[in-house]
């Protein structure tokens, strides 16, 4: 039985991305919750026939890439050099013993396995292989301004990505395509070459992100793939002598702290629960244990980024979060929009997507008697319905 071919994708995320907007390259901008670059990775390395995935970066980009990649499984990363074809090169060549290569641009993030499935089989017969969907419009000339004639659409496609290629095929006509020429895409470098290209089926998913209308648009597609789940959450400390307190992730100055193993945020260990209810992902205890000396005092913050990233990590997007706290003293009124505005950072939320209120029992019970504080929170998440 002959064995099956080695098989890696490629991701080329080494662009500035600048038309569409934004203060960073647009493989890192998020996208339903997730960077770009991200969901390009998942998507190749998901795929059971792929064995490994490489980025190739731009220069000075690793941090952002470090960033987009924390708590995620992190391909491995090269970087690209000052032309598409010069970063697809660096990365033929992190791959060089692999017999098929898949390329890939990060700005088209939204790809189905079923693309995949037809570009590994057409390899049977081709050296490369491309996806393409038909042209439906109709095509004129234009100087800009005016129209002009039209342009017949017969025997023409748009081509989109991944590409591919059985890897001594493609990384050869690289080595023969001329250093003063630019290529549109590989396969433009493998014809090049003399190698035939077959043509498979594309999909309106693989749409490239290029302007800032585009972020929306592909949101719009994810949508039917989300599916949004509710959690709560409830929390109780009482108070404590020569404590701080912190509520929401915000220090208020009170003669009282409260007393935890952590810094007994309340409000906060609230919100964890709820969105780790909404992706059914345990409890604070079961990721913080208070048995563990290492959360002694720890700020909260980090328990709330902890379970914002666990949401990240399965595809998902937080929509809304909202927050009850529960006491006679102190007044959260004069704070409400620090603890809404520090909430929304933590979670990378906007600030309308945080809602802050604050009651009390009319004197009855442990936080009518001023003896503590407690904390009431849901969380609206959306996430792919097989994402947990």
């Amino acid at each position: 039985m002959p064995t099956p071919p080695r098989i890696a994708g490629i991701v080329v995320a080494a662009g500035q991305g600048a038309r569409a907007g934004g203060d960073i390259p647009k493989q890192y901008r998020s996208l339903a919750g997730v960077p770009v670059i991200v969901r390009a990775v998942q998507a190749l390395a998901a795929h059971p026939a792929i064995e490994t995935v490489v980025v190739v970066t731009g220069a000075g980009q690793g941090d952002l890439f470090d960033r987009a990649f924390a708590g995620r499984a992190a391909p491995r990363r090269v970087e690209g050099g000052a032309s598409r074809r010069e970063s697809v090169r660096a990365g033929l060549a992190a791959v060089a013993d692999y017999d098929i290569v898949l390329i890939h641009d990060a700005a088209r993030p939204l790809l189905p396995a079923a693309v995949i499935d037809r570009l590994i089989g057409a390899l049977d017969t081709h050296d490369g292989a491309v996806p393409v969907l038909p042209v439906v419009d109709s095509l004129a000339t234009s100087d800009g301004t005016l129209l002009g004639g039209p342009v017949p659409r017969d025997g023409l496609a748009r081509v989109q990505t991944p590409q591919a290629f059985r890897q001594p095929a493609i990384a050869g006509a690289h080595a023969l395509w001329p250093d003063d020429r630019e290529a549109t895409d590989d396969a433009q470098v493998a014809r090049a070459a003399g190698h035939k290209i077959m043509t498979v089926e594309g999909d309106p998913m693989l749409e490239k992100l290029t302007h800032p209308g585009d972020f929306a648009a592909a949101e719009h597609r994810l949508a039917p793939m989300l599916v949004t789940r509710t959690g709560m959450g409830f929390d109780v400390h009482r108070f404590a002598l020569d404590r701080e307190l912190w509520l929401g992730g915000v220090l208020i100055p009170h003669s009282h702290g409260l007393a935890g193993h952590s810094d007994a945020d309340v409000a906060l260990h609230a919100l964890v629960d709820a969105i780790l209810g909404a992706i059914g992902d345990g409890d604070i205890g079961s990721h913080f244990p208070p048995s563990d000396p290492q959360w002694r005092g720890a700020p909260s913050h980090r328990f709330l980024e902890h379970a914002a990233s666990l949401v990240a990590a399965r595809g998902g997007v937080i929509d809304h979060v909202d927050v009850t706290i529960i006491c006679e003293r102190p007044k959260v009124g004069p704070h409400r929009e620090a603890i809404r505005t520090r909430i929304a950072a933590l979670l990378m939320i906007e600030v309308a997507q945080v809602s802050v209120k604050a009651t009390t029992t009319e004197g009855l019970g442990f936080t009518g008697r001023g003896e503590g504080i407690a904390a009431q929170a849901i969380a609206s998440v959306r996430i792919g319905g097989t994402g947990l």
